[in-house]
């Protein structure tokens, strides 16, 4: 498996490449602890395909999770059987996931042990928008340098938005969570301010590299903490020639403010952040904001690929500085 991610219209998609034999359309195949019976298959050009021979890598459509980047994927005689194997292989690493739980945390209660001079370990669950986003993430992870005295260690990762399951596990094991590009879907944020656990969100990966880093060497500096104002979905779009797409929104939580930032969620994936609203409006007239309940207007500064579904999340930035 090259990459694999959730798509919203077709579900799983993986890009594979086959090393032996043929690969087919209505194949039951095993990727991982994903399964299922290849569906459709298209090739580097977007076209159908029924067959892949090797070296051919074809995007495969059908499976009922999201395989990792790496993770071999083969043919099996049927459904049953292809359930089957990949039960056992997802049993097997839930249990090696439960055989390496040690323990809750922050990156500051982390540097606080470090700063006491006590030998420690950084639990790490990693989330992302796509399966090659996850490993570049883990692998530039496991290229820090600290010294013997503080270790780094990744208990999960996984493909698509955080899940009550991921704050389930980092409450069990004390960990963080990273989450690159993906945010929290349905209870997970309640959950996790319930039990305690800490969630990062990153966009590009050298940002979650520096502040773990600054954290594993006792180094983190002032930081600034996002406050979520609110959220919207989106429900109609009217299109403009003089400002763009106009989002026609039902502000859902909280309040939507002017001068605040915002970004665009589709199916707990982050689209696009750090936005500027270049307009928002009650009925007719300009709003500095609008609160739950009520509909809105708005247009995203310099963005325009909106559509009826997403969400709109309004933050702002407050310094927070380390203790």
């Amino acid at each position: 498996v090259i990459e694999a991610h959730l798509d919203r219209g077709r579900g799983p998609v993986a890009t594979v490449l086959v090393h032996r034999g043929t690969l087919r359309v209505g194949d039951s195949l095993v990727a991982g602890p994903a399964f299922g019976r290849v569906r459709a298959m298209l090739d580097e050009h977007g076209e159908n395909i029924e067959e892949a021979t090797p070296s051919r890598p074809a995007l495969v459509l059908g499976l009922t999770a999201v395989p990792g980047a790496g993770d071999n994927f083969m043919v099996v005689a049927d459904d049953r059987l292809a359930r089957q194997v990949a039960e056992k292989r997802e049993a097997r690493e839930r249990n090696a996931l439960l055989a390496k739980r040690s323990g809750r945390r922050t990156l500051e209660d982390f540097m606080s042990s470090l700063e006491k001079g006590e030998t420690d370990e950084l639990l790490l669950i990693l989330k992302g928008d796509g399966s090659g986003s996850v490993e570049a993430l883990e692998d530039s992870l496991a290229n820090i340098e600290v010294s013997d005295e503080v270790a780094l260690r990744v208990i999960d990762r996984g493909v698509g938005a955080i899940t009550e399951t991921d704050v389930n596990l980092a409450a069990a094991s004390n960990a963080v969570i990273i989450g690159f590009n993906v945010r929290p879907q349905g209870k997970a944020t309640e959950l996790a301010d319930r039990e305690g656990v800490e969630i990062k969100y990153y966009s590009v990966i050298y940002q979650a590299i520096e502040e773990i880093e600054a954290a594993l060497k006792g180094m983190l500096k002032p930081e600034f903490e996002e406050a979520q104002l609110g959220t919207a979905e989106i429900r109609d779009i009217f299109r403009s020639s003089k400002i763009g797409n106009i989002a026609g929104c039902m502000v859902t939580s909280g309040t939507l403010r002017r001068n605040a930032k915002a970004r665009l969620l589709r199916d707990g994936s982050v689209v696009a952040d750090n936005l500027d609203l270049a307009s928002l409006r009650r009925e007719k007239d300009d709003a500095s904001e609008v609160r739950e309940g009520f509909e809105c207007g708005l247009v995203l500064k310099g963005y325009g690929d909106i559509k009826i579904g997403d969400i709109v999340e309004m933050f702002e930035l407050r310094e927070k500085p380390r203790a």
